[in-house]
């Protein structure tokens, strides 16, 4: 694993340091599928979980779609791997390949930097779907955040017994 990460900033306006941590984040889980292949990528933590690196590309794509496009654009835009709301659905990889993956997820933050980048301020609100209630772009970011923290942490062990990889 190389990396080519960008540090956040120490200090710097709230927006610009918000956007640099979630890109860092971003940039952290494509660091740990670095150099592997489908078949290492689908490599299962261990039973009975079906948790592996290739899933959870899978799952922070629908992530990144349900919390900015479905948020801010269009309340009932298809989840990416499932006909229904069924974040689960992104952890079957059978058959997947990094290809498919990847694309996906680098297609739905690609879309989530334009709608931020669109916006005019963290104060823009938009319906989480799922609650019914609003949500500001500030409470989506940071919640993007944590959720790539969170993930990001998986990712962590899963390279690890992958092939012994640590650090970063």
């Amino acid at each position: 694993m190389t990396d080519h990460r960008i540090g956040p900033p120490h200090f710097g306006p709230e927006r610009e340091t918000l956007r640099a941590f979630l890109d860092y984040h971003r940039a952290t889980l494509a660091m740990k599928c670095e150099g592997l292949g489908d078949e290492e990528l689908r490599q299962r933590s261990m039973p009975p979980s079906t948790l592996n690196l290739l899933g959870l590309v899978r799952h922070m794509a629908e992530v990144e779609r349900a919390w900015f496009r479905r948020v801010f654009e269009d309340h009932d835009a298809p989840m990416v791997w499932s006909d229904h709301v069924d974040f689960q659905a992104a952890y079957d990889t059978e058959g997947a390949t990094r290809a498919d993956a990847f694309a996906a997820w680098e297609a739905e933050v690609a879309h989530s930097r334009r709608i931020e980048r669109e916006a005019e301020s963290l104060d823009l609100a938009g319906l989480q779907p799922r609650w019914g209630e609003e949500v500001s772009l500030r409470m989506v970011m940071l919640h993007m955040i944590l959720e790539y923290g969170r993930h990001n942490g998986h990712a962590d062990l899963l390279r690890e017994g992958v092939d012994g990889a640590v650090g970063a």
